[in-house]
């Protein structure tokens, strides 16, 4: 055919392509690929169609890149096109061309460089994936024409074109030097391999991070996990011990994995698309995502193990939801059995979750089918989500680690660590929650409700007002390998055996754990509803003028971006005045008619939802509280004696709320919060070292107090605790005793002395505190399991002096003074209510 004639038929038919085509071309900005002007670009596409070739002549003319049907030439090189097929859409047989023969522009490029050893051609492979991008997919029969791991005939093709042509995804990846494979000194047959090679993995990844692996093998799953040698010797084990037939014991195996493992299926995924973007439009006014390009980049080369923060049943759905839209597979999701439920359970198992019990305790083949199952999915390429809070947050806190799936991802990269790991830790924020009332009932006392995203969603569909925005922001990745190198050089040689603990694997996975809690509190996300929370829950009566209220939201975000906690920290850019009307909104705040000004509030109800996002970003201003806390109570400080005083509180802070500074570092955190302060006016530099506050009458002096009240609740929490302590004596309560004693009298506190957070009477908190007292070694566990301290203890109470009123250190001293019949009474009463919940439950 005629150059003419074939250039006026490509032309005709880009055109007509058009018509049932629109794409989506990653990366947005195609300067990221950073090709070289000074050498020729060759195209590589995977199959060859007609269609693909359209595409990318059409894309590449879009972008500005050398174009693919043009001819590709240099000093040594003359091309009539700039692209080749690594592949061909036939399947083989005795009549026709192997599919997998090299395309004769691919062996003319290999020879032209072997015979000029100055020419390099970059090869930039281009996926096209028909039916992927899932914006607009409503029918099964659509659905059975998206793209997959099977390579489609001729008419397939046409088929999905004209269901799917609209929601076409363009993927240019980052091109490979020939040149670069060449200089390996390998002959022509093995370079020629070799290149093939690299392309077809590099094609073979895109599709993976793009709908997933090849899910054809969940029958030869099941029996690759019988067969693994530790599920074979838990059976013998089983057997043995129960006295049952081995073929018994195996069935039992099988059925612990078919109640386990999920049965990922797009058909699932496309109905959870669609039923989710209705969803999403009922309940919330859009979901805003940062930083997904750190996702991005850490898929081309690792296995993902997403682990966000757990405040809703709603994070399950939006996580997958958001990663499947950007053009990435859905995570495999561990989920508590209790969501195995008719109806439910089957189709969260398509979507790609899994199961796991509360408990392995005591059930052996169970505790060795669930390992080996995270093994085989791990080395298998699937991405992996779970939460190591272990269960949703009810104070809006993050919750300590459970580090019991990282140390079963830990073991399993340990055995095969071919597919490197990253974490890459999420933070997700709501400006409302489905279940704000009744986590405030549970931390309350009342009975735990049972867990099912069915009754969340059957109480979403009732309820017709707006949650808000959904904020998801993810973290700075953590490389599993950097890490085992930090603490373990020696991993890659020493042997790990399917149930031991070594003293290094136990340290590299807390170390673990912990990071990926900080990063998640890194990565916060501070939308309208913190911000008002955190104003006007400091207030006594939770009311302010409605200047004073944009007045502090303002200083709250000017402090955030003088000392920004982090590079991931993402405040809204909403106006403070804007944020006031925005509550006002979704109906968080009344307003109160005055003639001196209107005053801006919320009621008692509205108050205890709120301390939940108040408590979701604690973290960023715990320590410009203190510090205000600090000066409120003193009136003039060195920065000296503020850093000392930070310092001894801050152990106690970071413990709770994970703050990312060691001891050292933080020193100088606290002082460039110190030079805000300065800065914002709401401390005065006398000189370069003596700080005081601003007149008590002025409105500085007003901010300062608000600010201060961040922290006061943390602080009377520890003192309580210590004062508890030292009142009943050392070596007379245990541990467990005192947390027990410490809830009770912390709910005491709140309902007689100020407004009862819900969150204030937390055991956690307690237990968390005790917990950093033993490990800074200020008290000691005794033989008989009480508690001893010495003079360390009494020191720390002495100092409340500094940052707690009379007022309120004397009440806690009152309500601490409680003798050993009134603890033996109130214990016996606590034990009596447990014991009716528990039967209420049951």
């Amino acid at each position: 055919m005629p150059q003419w004639l074939s250039n006026l038929f490509l032309l005709f038919a880009r055109k007509l392509l058009y018509i049932f085509v629109r794409t989506t071309v990653l990366p947005e900005d195609l300067k990221q690929l950073q090709l070289d002007p000074d050498k020729p670009v060759c195209y590589v596409l995977q199959t060859r169609f007609l269609s693909n070739l359209l595409v990318l002549e059409t894309e590449t003319r879009k972008a500005g890149l050398p174009r693919a049907l043009r001819a590709m030439q240099s000093p040594h090189l003359r091309e009539r096109r700039s692209l080749f097929f690594l592949t061909r859409s036939d399947n083989p047989s005795p009549l026709k061309r192997n599919r997998f023969e090299y395309s004769p522009r691919f062996l003319r490029l290999v020879e032209a460089m072997r015979e000029h050893p100055q020419l390099d051609v970059q090869l930039v492979p281009v996926s096209i994936l028909w039916g992927r991008s899932p914006d607009k997919e409503k029918s099964i029969f659509k659905i059975l024409f998206a793209d997959s791991w099977t390579t489609p005939g001729v008419l397939k093709q046409l088929v999905t074109i004209l269901l799917h042509g609209r929601e076409t995804y363009v993927k240019f990846s980052t091109p490979v030097s020939a040149r670069s494979v060449l200089e390996e000194g390998l002959n022509e047959e093995l370079t020629l391999r070799k290149l093939s090679r690299v392309l077809r993995v590099h094609f073979r990844r895109q599709r993976e991070i793009a709908i997933g692996p090849d899910l054809s093998h969940r029958r030869t799953l099941a029996k690759a996990i019988l067969d693994a040698p530790p599920v074979q010797a838990a059976i013998t084990r089983e057997a043995e011990d129960k006295k049952i037939s081995r073929e018994k014991a195996s069935e039992r195996a099988l059925k612990y994995i078919r109640e386990i493992a999920a049965d990922y299926s797009h058909p699932v995924i496309r109905f959870f698309d669609i039923f989710l973007t209705w969803l999403w439009t009922r309940l919330y006014d859009g979901v805003e995502v940062h930083h997904f390009e750190t996702v991005r980049q850490a898929a081309q080369e690792h296995e993902i193990v997403y682990v966000p923060c757990h405040r809703s049943h709603i994070d399950y759905l939006l996580l997958s939801y958001v990663i499947f839209h950007r053009g990435l597979r859905t995570p495999h999701i561990a989920a508590g059995a209790n969501l195995n439920m008719p109806v439910v359970g089957p189709l969260m198992r398509g979507a790609g979750a899994f199961f796991l019990r509360r408990s392995f305790k005591g059930n052996f083949l169970y505790s060795a089918v669930f390992n080996e199952y995270i093994h085989q999915i791990t080395v298998k390429g699937y991405s992996m989500e779970y939460f190591i809070e272990g269960g949703r947050s009810r104070t809006g806190r993050l919750l300590s680690p459970r580090a019991g799936m990282l140390a079963m991802t830990l073991r399993s990269y340990l055995k095969d660590h071919s597919r490197p790991i990253v974490f890459l830790p999420a933070y997700i924020g709501y400006e409302k929650l489905m279940e704000g009332k009744t986590y405030v009932g549970e931390l309350a006392g009342k009975p735990k409700q049972k867990e099912t995203i069915w009754g969340v969603l059957s109480a979403a569909r009732k309820i017709k007002k707006t949650f808000g925005k959904v904020q998801l922001s993810f973290g700075e990745p953590i490389y599993l390998e950097q890490l085992l190198d930090a603490e373990f050089p020696a991993w890659r040689e020493t042997p790990v055996g399917d149930d031991e603990k070594t003293p290094w694997m136990t340290s590299t996975v807390d170390k673990l754990a912990n990071r990926i809690v900080t990063h998640i509190n890194a990565a916060a996300a501070v939308n309208p509803v913190n911000l008002l929370a955190t104003a006007l829950l400091a207030t006594p009566k939770h009311a302010m003028d409605e200047d004073q209220l944009v007045q502090q939201i303002e200083l709250y975000r000017t402090l955030l971006k003088k000392v920004p906690y982090s590079r991931e920290l993402v405040v809204t850019d909403m106006p403070a005045r804007e944020i006031v009307a925005y509550g006002e909104q979704l109906k968080i705040l009344h307003r109160i008619k005055h003639p001196l000004g209107d005053l801006i509030g919320v009621n008692d109800e509205q108050a205890m939802l709120l301390t939940y996002f108040r408590n979701n970003v604690q973290h960023l201003f715990i320590l410009p509280s203190l510090i205000a806390c600090l000066m409120q109570h003193n009136g003039e400080l060195t920065r000296r004696e503020i850093v000392q005083m930070v310092r001894s509180i801050y152990r106690f802070l970071q413990s709770e709320l994970f703050l990312p500074w060691c001891q050292e570092a933080v020193q100088e955190v606290i002082g460039q919060w110190l030079d805000a302060c300065v800065d914002t006016g709401l401390l005065i530099a006398r000189d370069s070292e003596h700080l005081i506050c601003a007149s008590p009458t002025s409105e500085s002096y007003a901010e300062l107090n608000v600010l201060a009240q961040g922290v006061r609740q943390n602080l009377e929490r520890y003192y309580m605790t210590v004062a508890l302590l030292t009142q009943i004596g050392s070596g007379r309560i245990s541990q467990q005793r005192l947390e027990d004693l410490c809830h009770l009298l912390a709910q005491r506190l709140s309902v007689l002395h100020e407004f009862s957070a819900p969150e204030f009477s937390d055991k956690a908190l307690f237990r968390n505190f005790v917990e950093t007292l033993k490990a800074t070694g200020v008290v000691t566990v005794d033989g008989r399991d009480n508690l001893r301290f010495d003079d360390q203890l009494v020191a720390i109470a002495s100092e409340s002096r500094l940052i707690l009123s009379a007022e309120i250190r004397h009440a806690i001293q009152q309500i601490t003074r409680v003798s050993d019949e009134e603890i033996a009474a109130a214990m016996a009463e606590k034990e009596k209510k447990e014991k009716r919940k528990e039967k209420a439950a049951a």
